[in-house]
């Protein structure tokens, strides 16, 4: 007979929302080389270094966890949607930094996002997350 793993005494427990997922906490970006993506991430993106070695770097801005790591396969679509003030914004200071965008900010199913890419032509995407997520 097995107990359920919540109570190791072995009595009924209702869970409503606990251990339940609120949030990403920190996501996993594969790199080439993880000094240049350093220095991307740091000085374009505003991030702050936590720690680095030669294969793994860990960054962090606000509530923002990014974790560089060098691997084989780079230039993929990270499927994250990072939180900014506004797509409009970040879209103009990162083409002033010489950033290539994907795609342009526009209105889409969550709200206002815009992709662009990293040094390894990864994928990243910005959101506006007070924004109307309506299509207009």
């Amino acid at each position: 007979m097995s107990m359920p793993l919540g109570d190791p005494h072995g009595g009924m427990f209702e869970y409503t929302v606990e251990g339940l997922p609120e949030s990403v906490f920190a996501f996993t970006v594969p790199v080439s080389d993880v000094s240049r993506s350093v220095a991307f991430y740091r000085d374009v993106l505003g991030m702050q270094v936590l720690a680095q070695d030669g294969d793994t770097a860990h960054l962090r801005r606000g509530l923002c966890r990014i974790v560089l790591k060098r691997q084989a396969a780079t230039g993929v679509d990270l499927g994250v949607y990072l939180s900014v003030d506004s797509p409009y914004n970040t879209r103009r200071r990162l083409s002033d930094e010489g950033v290539e965008f994907l795609s342009e900010p526009r209105r889409g199913p969550l709200g206002v996002e815009a992709s662009f890419y990293d040094p390894d032509r990864n994928v990243l995407r910005v959101i506006d997350p007070g924004s109307d997520g309506r299509k207009e």
